[in-house]
């Protein structure tokens, strides 16, 4: 077993047998998708969060493990291990208390204290740390060639090292670090000769705040201003709660020696510990305000890649435009690019009369059955012109967010797709098929590049990175990708695949016609056992000769899928295609020792729905006619909207005028919410009454809470 599987399943509330199990899968090559699809009996059932956290655990314990044996290496070379020192090391659980105790032996650069003991003062410290004893004459330690010209100069460089010693104590510092994360207050205020251009900070000019309560996105705020030389921030408790702390611990009196350990005690303080807990907070808090941030953005990257799709449809793409006009194309149900042009639908009446006759002949022609409109730039007005029409019932007419098109028609990605093509139309491909597949096509973009985040660009960005990689991979294997179909980019997120063996895939695929089989992945270059196993079960072949090769069954559990064809005395299309055959099958006759329930279940659910999409159904959606811009809105309207991205402090709504309405967390329901999360998700339609608008600072406030 794990050495760290205990204290990890404590910590977590896990079995450690599950996170041994999970150990020796991830250490085995195993992704965190397989693991929690496919070794279900292994882990308990624990999902892809815990799964991923328990990883995450293992890594911090190993790197915690790294740094012991570095702190032990050193103080060995050094002849400074002890017995109860190792003994210490050996227990501690955390990097700080780690650090804690390596920080008196640490190699130091020359301090006042390295200084005052070259000049030989180290034992009028220690006689006045001891509280009893002789105490040494200051006058008997005059030395003016080391500068030591007055008792004043003898005595401050003994309170040197007492300081030192005082801040390097791993008991003092635990009792401060308790003190300052209880007690610490966060002030911000403002740089003056600044005020004028910092008005965005005005919230936190003059702003005092537990950093214990101190929200996550208000901290990222304060820190921008600080970054931005607005602000200038403290974070410290009470000094006289600190230096009550200290004279507890170094008690002193009216006495000579009491009154040099007071002096001590507060330079200590203010000089060293002071600022190092400072530090420690002020990254601790950020950290924590990192991961809230990164959280929220992840939740919203999640919603917006399970956004329901339109699914194989013929689609006329617009991508609007005033004076240059709207992009057009024509896509096959497969997303490939049939035709494309250029139309002008808010110009001249002539200029909208011919492209009333582009739309309609192209409809017909490539027999269309969804236009998408991109929401940005005269979206609003195209989408009336193109409703104005008739295209009739049969032909749906929705917005699309167009958020990153630009910067995916631009991507190295979007010319290898299409390089006979400029970015005006590689964009108006992607809102296409976007309505067709969302996350095939977001797929292709940098996620933070979406625009669904909270202050991103202030969090630590390769944990941003990966967070937001995490939930992208997570998506892409729960919904599964047609082996045949899929873009390289799509297939780079399949478990146990990454750029390289995507390549090959399409490469393969592009020289030898579509994969008859998931076996056939066992001739792509550099695909090999491991490989196979990991990708197998997420990858779907339509019109397989094996009916399992289009469903989440992985094919090392083929056999098993067959026997219960075999008992049931039909194939196994007939067994997919009978819903009596299949009720009659008893699981439990199949349970072995690699075999449990978990899997069964999730065997006879794929049977029932073979291929099954898991995202929710297409609903269209229409925003409010005749509110096209910010001028046309009134307090009191009720109007729909989409929700575009949510944040800690409210939701962010799409009510089709260019610019998105704030809900503030306060007016998201009738009851106390403490997390937007909990009401309202990003692309969810909602409905919204409009409280205040603010044309000039383009702010719109917005309400759903009842009138």
């Amino acid at each position: 077993m794990n050495t760290h599987a205990k204290p990890i399943a404590q910590e977590l509330s896990v079995r450690p047998a599950q996170v041994s199990a999970v150990s020796e899968l991830l250490a085995g090559g195993a992704t965190i998708p397989f693991i929690s699809r496919y070794r279900k009996e292994a882990t308990g059932g624990l999902d892809e969060v815990q799964i991923s956290t328990i990883r995450d655990q293992l890594n911090q314990r190993a790197e915690l493990d790294k740094r012991r044996e570095v702190i032990v290496a050193s103080l060995t070379e050094r002849q400074l291990l002890t017995p109860p020192l190792e003994q210490a090391i050996g227990k501690a659980q955390s990097l700080t208390v780690l650090e804690d105790l390596y920080l008196p032996h640490r190699p130091k650069r020359r301090t006042r204290a390295a200084i005052a003991r070259e000049r030989g003062l180290e034992p009028l410290a220690t006689a006045l740390l001891s509280q009893g004893g002789p105490l040494p004459e200051a006058k008997s330690l005059l030395n003016p060639e080391q500068q030591l010209s007055t008792e004043e100069e003898v005595l401050a460089g003994a309170r040197d090292i007492i300081a030192e010693k005082i801040s390097e104590e791993p008991q003092v510092r635990t009792l401060l670090r308790q003190l300052f994360s209880r007690e610490a207050q966060i002030s911000s205020k403002v740089v003056e000769k600044n005020r004028e251009q910092g008005g965005k900070f005005k919230d936190y000019f003059d702003r005092r705040e537990a950093a214990a309560k101190v929200a996550g996105h208000r901290f990222l705020a304060m820190l921008r201003g600080e970054q931005e030389k607005v602000l200038r921030l403290t974070i410290r408790p009470p000094e006289e709660h600190a230096l009550e702390l200290l004279s507890r611990r170094y008690p002193g009196s009216d006495t000579f020696r009491g009154q040099q350990l007071q002096l001590a005690c507060t330079d200590a303080y203010r000089r060293l510990l002071a600022p190092s807990l400072e530090n420690e907070l002020r990254a601790e808090l950020k950290a924590q305000a990192d991961r809230e941030a990164i959280t929220v953005f992840a939740d919203n990257l999640r919603e917006l890649l399970l956004a329901p799709p339109l699914g194989q449809k013929r689609v006329l793409a617009l991508d609007p435009g005033f004076r240059t006009g709207a992009k057009l194309v024509c896509l096959d149900r497969y997303g490939s690019l049939l035709h494309h042009t250029t139309i002008y639908p808010t110009l001249s009446a002539s200029q909208q009369q011919q492209a009333a006759e582009t739309v309609r002949s192209l409809c017909s022609r490539h027999r269309i059955e969804a236009i998408a409109i991109g929401n940005g730039t005269a979206g609003r007005e195209t989408e009336r012109f193109i409703q104005e029409l008739g295209l009739g019932d049969g032909v749906l007419v929705t917005m699309v967010d167009e958020s990153g098109a630009s910067i995916y028609s631009a991507s190295e990605i979007a010319r290898q797709e299409f390089p006979d093509h400029d970015l005006t139309v590689r964009g108006a491909i992607s809102i296409g098929r976007r309505l067709q597949d969302p996350l095939a096509e977001l797929v292709k973009l940098d996620p933070k590049s979406i625009g669904v985040g909270q202050y991103q660009h202030d969090v630590q960005q390769k944990a941003l990175k990966q967070g937001l990689d995490e939930v992208v991979i997570r998506c892409v294997n729960m919904v599964g990708v047609d082996l045949n179909t899929a873009s390289e980019p799509l297939l780079t997120y399949i478990s146990g695949l990454g750029p390289t063996l995507a390549r090959n895939i399409v490469a393969m695929r592009r020289e030898n016609g579509p994969f008859a089989s998931r076996r056939g992945l066992l001739k792509v270059p550099r695909l090999g056992a491991k490989a196979y196993e990991q990708c197998a079960g997420f990858l779907r072949i339509r019109e397989a000769d094996n009916p399992l090769d289009n469903t989440g069954v992985h094919p090392e559990r083929y056999p098993l899928v067959q026997q219960m064809a075999k008992d049931q005395g039909c194939s196994l299309d007939e067994l997919i295609d009978s819903q009596e055959r299949r009720r009659k099958i008893q699981p439990e006759r199949y349970l072995s020792d690699t075999v449990g329930m978990p899997t069964l279940k999730d065997i006879l659910a794929e049977l029932e729905k073979p291929g099954r999409d898991p995202r929710a159904g297409f609903t269209s959606f229409a925003f409010a006619e005749g509110v096209e811009k910010i001028s046309d809105l009134e307090p009191g309207m009720t109007l729909p909207g989409i929700v575009t991205n949510v944040t800690k402090f409210g939701a962010f709504v799409d009510i089709g005028v260019h610019q998105d309405g704030l809900v503030h967390i306060s007016q998201l329901a009738d009851r106390f919410v403490r997390d937007p999360g909990e009401i309202v998700k990003v692309r969810q339609q909602v409905e919204v009454r409009v409280l205040e608008v603010d044309p000039e600072r383009k702010r719109i406030s917005l309400s759903m809470r009842r009138a």
